[in-house]
């Protein structure tokens, strides 16, 4: 009977010390994870990510190098509300000035977006030593080879007061993201503006990694940097079958054959979106920036696409942001124009019906070269160049002359 108690003791004992142990282990966890979790906390609320996504565009010459074009010769594609160079240099019946400028380069539709948990100020600018900012949103402090907002306010949850207008402009997929809210103070008596990132664009010429030249059905690229290119697509789009080639880790030079014409636009929308998203892009902004660009990049045409490596985009392009973002992720794409031998010969069996008797067939041949846009002008400067009839000759320098008249 003793033995029974004493055992009956003993083991009480022992399930109230193993009891005690794990309400003690348990406190101890539980307490070790609130303490650990409010500087976690505090950290995030004032961590600061900062992420960018955005576009250079350049024609490809017979060379394989960039050629001297006017990449603003096309109507805006912009809402009314976004500034340009041509609000304070356009004079009256005078063609706007944006239209006139040419470069290498066309830097396309950048997008700085901000996430922070709590609400704080941060002063931003963009260096362009080689270009010229020629439109952006909000209003900045000064633009230039340059663009300067000074200080604004980052405001996450804050509800939103967004201009629009009533065109149909891609520049409004833009905002399909979770970022917060940035407000820049008025200046020269412009009142507050809100948006859901700051929005720029430019002109520039300097030199691109990637040289593309065709030749004899075959594709030559030449990666002219030190740095590798991580991920690259050739596209094609010829009456309205598709094709594309995916390189990954590029360096060198590779010649590749012109894509198959058998390929699935969706597929390749996939396979572009986890390309930006391995880049550092949250899915949002891929999507996001995909649908910005969607009826431009897969238009008619041959065009190659490559993610721009980091050293090279803030050598040509430097950030500044005070106080410096915990992150910062920047995903330039380089967007390279293929004039193809199709092109060519559909212009210029346009050209010959310019001199048709009937103004109908002449309105309607006008109708076919403009409809390749700012690019109509690169592929008629490369038809001038074998062009031997005197005729033909000065009416494409006649046409040359005549396709900025209707830019935005």
């Amino acid at each position: 009977m003793k033995t029974y108690i004493k055992s009956k003791v003993l083991l009480t004992g022992l399930l109230l010390f193993v009891v005690t142990a794990i309400v003690g282990i348990t406190l101890s966890v539980w307490t070790s994870r609130v303490t650990k979790a409010e500087p976690q906390n505090r950290a995030a609320t004032d961590r600061l990510v900062v992420h960018e996504w955005g576009t250079f565009t350049s024609i490809a010459g017979k060379n394989g190098i960039a050629l001297d074009w006017r990449p603003l010769n096309g109507s805006s594609d912009l809402p009314k509300f976004v500034y340009t160079i041509s609000d304070k240099d356009r004079r009256p019946r005078e063609v706007p000035l944006k239209s006139q400028l040419r470069a290498l380069v066309r830097m396309e539709t950048p997008i700085l977006y901000f996430y922070s948990g709590s609400e704080m100020e941060v002063d931003v600018r963009v260096d362009f030593p080689n270009g010229k900012i020629t439109e952006w949103y909000p209003q900045a402090r000064s633009t230039g080879a340059a663009i300067d907002w000074g200080r604004i306010t980052i405001m996450p949850g804050a509800a939103l007061n967004l201009p629009v207008d009533s065109t149909d402009s891609h520049y409004y997929p833009a905002r399909e993201t979770d970022a917060a809210p940035v407000q820049v103070r008025g200046t020269e008596g412009q009142p507050t503006q809100q948006e859901k990132f700051l929005f720029y664009r430019g002109v520039a010429s300097f030199d691109l990694p990637l040289s593309v030249r065709l030749e004899q059905g075959r594709v030559l690229l030449q990666n002219r940097a030190k740095n590798e290119i991580t991920n690259l697509v050739v596209f094609e789009n010829r009456g309205g079958k598709i094709g594309y080639r995916l390189i990954n880790a590029f360096t060198g030079q590779r010649s590749i054959e012109r894509p198959a014409l058998n390929g699935d636009l969706e597929s390749l929308v996939v396979e572009l979106k986890q390309v930006l998203v391995a880049s550092g892009l949250y899915l949002k902004e891929a999507e996001a920036m995909i649908k910005t660009w969607r009826k431009s990049w897969f238009e008619e045409g041959m065009r190659v696409f490559y993610i721009l490596p980091r050293q090279i985009t803030d050598a040509v392009l430097p950030l500044t942001i005070e106080p410096r973002a915990n992150e910062l992720v920047r995903v330039l794409v380089g967007r390279t124009e293929v004039i193809t031998p199709e092109m060519e010969k559909q212009v210029q069996s346009q050209v010959s019906l310019l001199g048709d008797p009937s103004p109908q067939v002449r309105e309607t041949a006008l109708q076919n070269i403009r409809k390749y846009g700012r690019f109509s002008e690169p592929i008629l400067m490369g038809i001038l160049e074998n062009e031997k009839d005197a005729v033909i000759r000065q009416r494409i320098q006649e046409l040359i002359a005549k396709v900025g008249e209707k830019a935005g």
